[in-house]
């Protein structure tokens, strides 16, 4: 896989960061999550490549979506697999509040998993507890096998996981447990990732998010070393017939990290606010700046972005009278 698409895929993410931050704090999720996703597509369909979404937003074809299956790009060249999130902390964004992202990975056909859009069961930590984690043991099991292989107490680990009444027991264990714990309104992708980084100072991210969310921190961890095992958590016996079509025969299996994300994988993310992982992004007149983040699975080469887009020059999105437009010159790039 050509390594310059990394930097193609970037320009994706900044498409759609400039598209939802215009709405940080806004108050309205739809339409944040929908501008990103038609800037998104539209990036998306003005590059030389064969993709298929094989992780996205839905399974329709129903606006905004950029749903499972979804054919991208000019249909010439490779043929990629594509999971993607637009918007990944809609809820952030039309809050105002810190680490949404706009996030894709690309990966050869047939590398990423295909699932039906549902959730999905995680734990994931950083390179020095690579190997040791287990989605078949308890919390507290867990937590004891990282601060081994940490060389720490529990004590010194922190734990972060998604604000839920689903996790309420989950959250009580690991304060028996002994380990601190920071929990997040969304995001969990940003939280992953965060596991990777020692001076964040998260230890695992555990409990259930979404699938879709899963596959990209997979796709991510791969290239910064770190590791991470998902079991799919089905809502109803519809999810589970879909999964069955799709092709998945053992509904109880504990994925590991290459199994979600395997061979070659790129991966790309955009800061849309403000956050632990990125910066958001910066409008001024007439321009914005960007900060971006691009990985290589092949080489665990990772590289940080800071880009300033001028809008007399290149296409972006206004919203006068509350209407949304994307203007598009012929020199988009």
């Amino acid at each position: 896989m050509d390594r310059n698409l990394a930097l193609e895929m970037v320009r994706v993410t900044e498409a759609a960061a400039l598209a939802s931050a215009r709405l940080m704090g806004r108050g309205n999720e739809t339409i944040a999550d929908h501008v990103a996703v038609e800037a998104m597509r539209t990036a998306l369909n003005s590059m030389r490549f064969k993709g298929r979404v094989v992780i996205g937003e839905g399974e329709r074809d129903e606006a905004p979506m950029l749903y499972i299956g979804e054919e991208v790009g000019t249909g010439e060249g490779l043929e990629l697999d594509i999971a993607l999130d637009p918007l990944e902390g809609t809820t952030t964004c039309a809050r105002g509040k810190e680490n949404a992202l706009a996030v894709i990975a690309i990966a050869e056909k047939g590398n990423f998993l295909h699932a039906p859009d549902t959730y999905m069961a995680k734990i994931a930590v950083g390179p020095r507890a690579k190997g040791v984690i287990d989605l078949k043991r308890t919390a507290t099991q867990n937590l004891i096998a990282i601060a081994e292989a940490k060389n720490c107490n529990i004590t010194d680990l922190t734990a972060i996981i998604l604000n839920r009444p689903r996790h309420e027991e989950l959250i009580r264990e690991v304060r028996e447990a002994g380990a601190r714990i920071r929990l997040i309104d969304d995001g969990d992708v940003s939280a992953a990732i965060a596991t990777c980084h020692e001076d964040r100072g998260v230890d695992v991210l555990l409990g259930i998010g979404g699938a879709p969310e899963g596959v990209l921190a997979a796709a991510a961890l791969r290239a910064m070393g770190g590791d991470m095992q998902g079991r799919l958590v089905w809502r109803n016996d519809e999810e589970k017939e879909r999964a069955k079509k799709m092709g998945i025969k053992d509904l109880d299996h504990i994925y590991k990290i290459d199994e979600m994300a395997k061979g070659n994988v790129l991966f790309a993310a955009t800061g849309v606010t403000h956050g632990d992982f990125l910066k958001g992004v910066v409008f001024y007149g007439g321009g914005a700046k960007t900060h971006s983040v691009v990985m290589r699975s092949e080489t665990g080469t990772i590289r940080y972005i800071e880009a300033i887009h001028d809008f007399k020059r290149k296409p972006y999105y206004t919203m006068p009278d509350g209407k949304i437009f994307l203007h598009v010159g012929s020199n988009s790039k």
